[in-house]
């Protein structure tokens, strides 16, 4: 299941970087955001998830994008209880906080297609009106359901369902591993 090649980009970096910049709980161990030229990377990677054109923001992006993630960490929690009340709440600050701006670009042999970006000294990284754009599409379509959180226990990892029959539950196969191996292992105790 594809939303279309840019805006899936986006909200792919979205979730990764909501990862990166949240701490809790990471495949059954405590989590905490790197700090310093760790995080710049990390964040890096994260948009990277979106885009191979993306590039380690420099340290004044950093904190934006900080900000970014964790307000968009919302509209994946409340997508996933099914509450698009709240995801469209959550949408919309993340509208209202970045004012983005719809602007046609082309680059890297691609066709022409939208890119939105708020004023420079809000976001000087320019991907938190295109995040918010990005979510608020998806909370708005007939695809909410795709944003989701770990279903896994000691797991609190956001993720984007892109399977065909959008079943997706955990935020990885490793998590998905861990819980099978536990009801394989409960299974042996009660036999």
């Amino acid at each position: 299941m594809h939303f279309d090649s840019h805006l899936d980009g986006v909200v792919l970096a979205a979730a990764a970087l909501v990862d990166v910049v949240t701490p809790g709980e990471r495949r059954g161990r405590p989590y905490r955001p790197p700090e310093g030229d760790e995080l710049t990377a990390a964040i890096g990677a994260a948009l990277r998830a979106g885009s191979r054109r993306a590039r380690d923001p420099a340290p004044a992006e950093c904190a934006a994008l900080l900000e970014v993630g964790r307000a968009a960490r919302a509209v994946f929690e409340a997508a996933d209880v099914g509450d698009l009340h709240a995801a469209a709440g959550a949408a919309n600050r993340l509208l209202a906080a970045y004012r983005p701006t719809p602007e046609l670009s082309r680059h890297d042999e691609e066709p022409w297609h939208l890119h939105f970006h708020g004023p420079a000294d809000r976001d000087p990284s320019g991907w938190g009106g295109g995040m918010g754009v990005a979510l608020a599409m998806v909370v708005g379509s007939e695809n909410a359901e795709r944003l989701g959180v770990c279903a896994a226990p000691a797991c609190d990892r956001v993720f984007v369902d892109v399977s065909r029959n959008g079943t997706r539950r955990f935020c990885s196969e490793a998590c998905q591993n861990r819980v099978k191996a536990a009801a394989h292992r409960a299974r042996q105790r009660d036999d």
